[in-house]
């Protein structure tokens, strides 16, 4: 793929309730942005009342990954959509589906997964201006966190200002889950493209690269390229699916937590996004470090030709 393509465009790095009883994700999420006129406002991307389709919700999330989440205001009104994107989708998917969890692990699986951009180490190279190696992945795990850290102190902060207003706390549930695939979302774009920088991407088709890369995130660790060949699959098993699932509630888990008053939510949801991302890319460096092909976690190491692959979406899953 051409580095001037939209997705290569798209790859660079930009980040019990009070007053009734809590309402699932299928609340609505309030509208984001400011004043008519200004960037992110009635008129703005996220403010549409046309329910979204599944696939949106997936596109929506790679846009916030893309150069479209960089800026504050752009990012705001994407998540704000994504917000009630989801709302649609939870009211259209089965209480009971929702409630275990399977509703959001499909939709993470099937929607958002497929479309999260993946740049290769030559295009990563040039984008962190010649970068390689140890210092490469030591940027790569710092601008996810960043990213992580900025999309939860967003969420917390809206929780805050509802933890003051009763009657706006029953909308937070759709913003978190929204927070909460974007981060997902981010880290798993960081495990992808830290393979990438050591040279062991997953083996196999497009299908089982996807399955294997959301497989480590929910295991946290790297993929052992040498025996990964025979294990991953194109879909996701039932032992795989439950482990996402799992993984998926907690961190939704921890973002509830964020649900305080004044600005405690937004100083927690992004204190505790940065630490848990930093430990993501620190486990799976180590792993990934004792893998690697010689040479290929240092800096320095090797040449990039320019014009390389450029960036490309995890293939979709059946």
């Amino acid at each position: 793929m051409s580095d001037d393509t939209p997705v290569d465009r798209a790859g660079g790095d930009p980040a019990e309730e009070p007053g009734g009883p809590a309402q699932g994700p299928g609340s609505p999420a309030p509208e984001a942005g400011g004043p008519a006129g200004e960037p992110g406002a009635a008129e703005g991307p996220g403010t549409d009342l046309e329910p979204a389709s599944d696939a949106e919700v997936g596109a929506l999330v790679g846009r916030i990954l893309g150069e479209e989440g960089a800026d504050p205001k752009r990012r705001a009104g994407l998540i704000g959509r994504l917000a009630r994107a989801l709302a649609g989708s939870a009211r259209a998917a089965r209480s009971s589906g929702v409630a275990t969890g399977k509703w959001v692990t499909d939709l993470f699986a099937n929607e958002i997964a497929p479309r999260i951009p993946v740049r290769d180490r030559a295009t990563l190279v040039r984008h962190h201006k010649g970068l390689e190696g140890e210092d490469l992945a030591e940027a790569l795990v710092r601008n996810a966190a960043n990213a992580t850290t900025t999309v939860g102190a967003a969420g917390g902060a809206l929780a805050a200002v509802q933890f003051t207003a009763p009657p706006l706390l029953l909308t937070a549930p759709a913003q978190l889950v929204a927070e909460t695939l974007v981060v997902a979302a981010i880290e798993v774009k960081l495990i992808a493209e830290l393979h990438e920088v050591y040279e062991s991407p997953a083996p196999g088709s497009g299908l089982q690269r996807t399955s294997g890369y959301l497989a480590a995130w929910a295991r946290k660790r790297g993929i052992d390229p040498t025996k990964a060949g025979e294990s991953l699959s194109v879909t996701l098993g039932a032992a795989a699916k439950a482990a996402l699932r799992k993984r998926l509630l907690r961190l939704l888990g921890r973002h509830l937590t964020t649900l305080g008053p004044y600005l405690t939510g937004a100083l927690a949801g992004g204190t505790l996004n940065r630490a848990a991302t930093h430990a993501l890319g620190k486990s799976v460096r180590a792993d990934l470090r004792k893998r690697a092909l010689p040479g290929a976690a240092k800096p320095g190491a090797g040449t990039v030709e320019p014009g390389g692959r450029g960036t490309r979406a995890l293939p979709k899953a059946p």
